[in-house]
């Protein structure tokens, strides 16, 4: 049996399993399985590759996609250009196991952001500062898109929700939360941004899939914006991840 799965904290947002899993019975894969593994710790990771021997790869998601990288032993380019992973691949030979890491967000984001930049040319906000936003970061470089960091800390070169007035929201026609902000189960919950200065002009991009339309997309909904969840992302993500694992 070929085991799969997913690492984080916590995972009852995840559709992860339920894509795999249906994947699995539509491709007739009866020798594949994909389990969610939930750890409180990311020093646990090696617990789980040791006690699943036919563990060949998994995905990784929140809070973990940068804190795994010192347990890996090796980062393709892309991963080691974000500087966060979500995907990774395991080889064991003999008593010897790698554990190589890949970003493959990156590609679901900018493959699910395409079909809604036509005649885009404003610039971007992205809320948040972690593994994902450094995938989106990365995506946007890639778009020639200008962006602007949005957190709740102060740092150089970064907003803080504070400093969003009508106007950055004016100049800014693309905000993409990736915080787990509305993630299920506190769905109510959403980033701090004047939704009020938001316009049929405005694209939001939550990469949050559970619920369909969080409160952030809601609020876009009001203002008739453009408005798009992390589903297809994922779905995208995870093909890509699937072709890693097993080439």
């Amino acid at each position: 049996m070929k085991l799969f799965g997913l690492v984080g904290f916590p995972l009852e947002h995840s559709f992860s399993k339920k894509y795999f899993t249906e994947k699995f019975a539509n491709e007739y894969l009866s020798d594949c399985k994909f389990e969610l593994f939930s750890i409180d710790s990311i020093t646990k990771i090696n617990d789980i590759i040791l006690s699943n021997p036919n563990l060949k790869g998994f995905s990784v998601t929140i809070p973990y996609k940068e804190k795994i990288i010192p347990f890996l032993t090796d980062l393709d380019i892309t991963a080691s250009e974000i500087g966060a992973v979500n995907s990774v691949k395991v080889i064991r030979q003999n008593n010897d196991i790698q554990l190589i890491g890949y970003n493959t967000d990156t590609f679901g984001f900018t493959e699910s952001l395409k079909p809604l930049l036509a005649n885009f040319n404003s610039c971007a906000l992205i809320l948040g500062t972690g593994g994902a936003a450094k995938a989106v970061e990365y995506s946007l470089k890639k778009l020639n898109i200008e962006y602007k960091f949005v957190s709740r800390s102060k740092r150089s070169k970064v907003l803080t929700y504070s400093d969003l007035t009508d106007n950055v929201i004016s100049s800014h026609k693309l905000i993409i939360n990736s915080t787990p902000l509305g993630m299920f189960p506190k769905v109510e919950n959403c980033p701090d941004i004047p939704y009020n200065a938001l316009t049929n002009n405005h694209i939001l991009f939550d990469l949050t899939y559970n619920p369909e339309i969080t409160t952030f997309l809601k609020n876009g909904l009001k203002k008739n914006a453009k408005i798009k969840n992390g589903l297809e992302m994922l779905h995208i993500q995870a093909e890509k991840s699937w072709k890693i694992w097993n080439s």
